[in-house]
């Protein structure tokens, strides 16, 4: 019995279906422990970005709105997915910001990436800090956005975690990053 695990070989993938916002893909692979071959499933997913948006008075910009996997209203920090053609998780995650809140800021950085689920999906998720942040533009809602901006004093972020009304499980993971880079 081998400590290692290893990768397992691909012999052929295709897409089988198309939907917007994500493509359904099937790999043909085969574990290299026990040789058996598999069908598996994966959701090709754009990369995301979450925004923590601070302002001088360290307070975090939130955003509550609809979420229709759960069919629930979540409070969440600003983020989305990087559009065709967008490369820099920075720049997506300024436009994003501005878009989303109107606010804009300083000192941006990535301070965080991980896997939204990587058993069946293989996007990144990057945290990006954007530092004394201020109301500037008006809000560019798309179509299928409605939003509330709500601004939540740093220190009570950990409460709102522990009470269950930050339930999003990458925004809790992007304050995770941020509380391990205060």
């Amino acid at each position: 019995m081998s400590d290692e695990i290893r990768k397992w070989e691909k012999h052929a993938s295709r897409v089988v279906s198309d939907h917007r916002i994500f493509k359904i893909r099937e790999d043909h692979t085969t574990n290299p422990r026990t040789g058996s071959e598999h069908e598996m499933v994966v959701l090709e997913c754009p990369d995301w970005v979450n925004i923590i948006a601070l302002t001088p008075e360290r307070e975090v910009v939130f955003v509550e709105q609809y979420r229709q996997g759960s069919e629930t209203v979540e409070l969440e920090i600003p983020g989305g997915m990087m559009d065709p053609g967008e490369t820099d998780p920075v720049a997506t995650a300024l436009r994003e910001l501005r878009e989303e809140t109107g606010y804009t800021g300083e000192k941006e950085r990535v301070i965080g990436a991980c896997f939204a689920n990587p058993a069946i999906m293989n996007n990144r998720v990057h945290t990006i800090l954007v530092e004394n942040c201020q109301r500037t533009h008006e809000v560019e809602w798309d179509a299928g956005e409605d939003l509330i901006t709500r601004l939540i004093p740093e220190a009570d972020i950990p409460r709102l975690i522990r009470e269950n009304q930050i339930r999003h499980s990458i925004v809790v993971a992007a304050l995770h990053y941020f509380a391990l880079n205060n």
